[in-house]
Order: structure tokens, then sequence, then C-alpha cells
């Protein structure tokens, strides 16, 4: 059964262990046993994601760790830090979070 964020994210912040993982014997990273394909790339593109988003957010990470399929997050939440933002910096911080789009993009 599933709740919603309200019901288990405290909305005062706190410490939280997150984790994902992939469905349907796919592979996050590693080398996949039955194709032989290697996903090693896609380490270093996760980790360097985290790290891109909790400069964006008002988080820190405490540790992270990557596995073939999954992977976890231990991160503390602080909502008090949005309190001090300026409508200029929230603005700034939701550019840097999505990527512009380009006419290519449009016609794709």
């Amino acid at each position: 059964m599933t709740y919603p964020r309200a019901h288990l994210i405290d909305p005062d912040g706190g410490a939280y262990h997150l984790y994902t993982r992939c469905v349907r014997r796919a592979f996050l990273c590693g080398t996949d046993a039955q194709t032989g394909a290697s996903f090693d790339h896609r380490k270093q593109w996760l980790e360097d994601r985290v790290l891109e988003l909790a400069d964006l957010f008002p988080v820190d990470i405490y540790g992270f760790a990557v596995m073939s399929n999954h992977y976890h997050l231990v991160l503390r939440i602080h909502p008090e830090r949005v309190d001090h933002w300026s409508d200029a910096e929230v603005a700034e911080k939701w550019i840097a979070l999505t990527p512009r789009k380009t006419d290519t993009d449009i016609t794709k």
C-alpha cells in the first residue's frame, strides 16, 4: 500500500534513507550477465546528478551506494533553508533543473 508524501515526510525536516531499483532484470550499472552489455558509465552519471541536485535543493547528502540494479541515498532535508531564498534564487534553481528546449528538441 502506498502513502502520500505528506504522510511520510516530516515538514520540519529529517534524515531519510531512500532507494530505488530497476525492474524486469534491467541493469543500472555493471555488466549484464545475460547480454554482456556494460552499463558502467551510468554510475558516474548518477553520482554527478545526485550531487548536482543536492546543490539545488535544501538537502545534505550523507552517503549513497550504487549497485547493479538499484541505489541507496541517505540524506537530510532542511526545509528552513528555503525560507531565505529570494524569488530570483528560486527561478535560478528552476532554470538549472529544467534544461532549455531548442528548435531541434521541438521538431523531434
